[in-house]
């Protein structure tokens, strides 16, 4: 049962008290976030480890140096995959008005990651102190141009197609073809092909690929080597993954991790 959190921006005659409030937290490997809604919109970020957030419309995952938005109102539950060094930034919901009123991941510069850094550093930041003000006025600025990574994957609601996708989540690498997997949900492979195209504007193909993409990235997460995570997930071979994983993060997945560890603790010794 989601749980509503109530407002740490908000004092109780609904007066602004700060508009950006911030938590910071490391977790461990494992660790799961039951569902619950925050009435501000929120910035998960994470220098380390990997996160899973989990909505009723789908699953995003969160690697190392990117972050994902959370629109106010939305339920939703964290998972952790390693350990995990989670920033949360809490906004008032009208200074990310110009944010579409869904969840994406974003790639997070070098800049937009010392912002967030911080301002974890305060509890509260106000407009109305000037050196507060400026931070969040810059913080904004750099929310304003960032870009959307696409590594989300919807839910189909049909219940048709759900099954075939409960089969999949359970064992994202089942070898099993489409049509072997239909016979045991009763529809036929055109059907369900079609059912996830309209319900999450993906092939069935496109879904299966992401799927076995974001189990991947969850295994490396916690410290599995390249090859165990590609096989685990599916993959026909080391280097299929490795090409995937590229072309959605622009590095292999041994380059990323080395960076973000380097990156890591540069921050932790600043």
């Amino acid at each position: 049962m989601s749980h509503r959190c109530h407002s740490i921006l908000l004092s109780k005659t609904g007066r602004p008290m700060a508009e950006i409030a911030s938590v910071s937290v490391d977790l461990p490997h494992g660790h799961v976030i039951p569902e619950h809604s925050h009435p501000e919109d929120q910035l998960l970020f994470a220098s380390k480890g990997v996160m899973t957030l989990r909505t009723r419309q789908g699953v995003w995952i969160v690697p190392p140096m990117r972050a994902v938005w959370i629109p106010a109102d939305t339920p939703h539950s964290v998972t952790t995959s390693g350990q995990v060094s989670m920033r949360t930034l809490y906004l008032l919901p009208r200074l990310g008005r110009a944010f579409p009123p869904r969840c994406f991941v974003m790639n997070v510069s070098g800049l937009l990651k010392e912002l967030i850094l911080h301002a974890c550093q305060f509890s509260r930041l106000h407009k109305r102190v000037a050196r507060e003000r400026r931070i969040v006025d810059i913080l904004l600025d750099q929310l304003q141009s960032v870009e959307c990574v696409p590594l989300q994957l919807p839910h189909p609601s049909d219940a048709r197609a759900a099954r075939v996708a409960r089969i999949l989540f359970a064992n994202p690498a089942d070898p099993r073809t489409l049509k072997k997997m239909c016979k045991a949900c009763g529809a036929s492979k055109r059907t369900v092909q079609r059912l996830f195209l309209n319900d999450t504007r993906m092939t069935f193909a496109r879904w299966r690929q992401q799927l076995r993409l974001i189990h991947a990235m969850q295994l490396l997460g916690s410290g599995a080597k390249v090859t165990t995570a590609a096989l685990e997930s599916g993959y026909c071979s080391t280097s299929a993954f490795i090409s995937m994983f590229r072309k959605q993060l622009g590095a292999t997945p041994t380059r990323y991790w080395a960076k973000n560890r380097i990156e890591t603790d540069s921050s932790l010794s600043s």
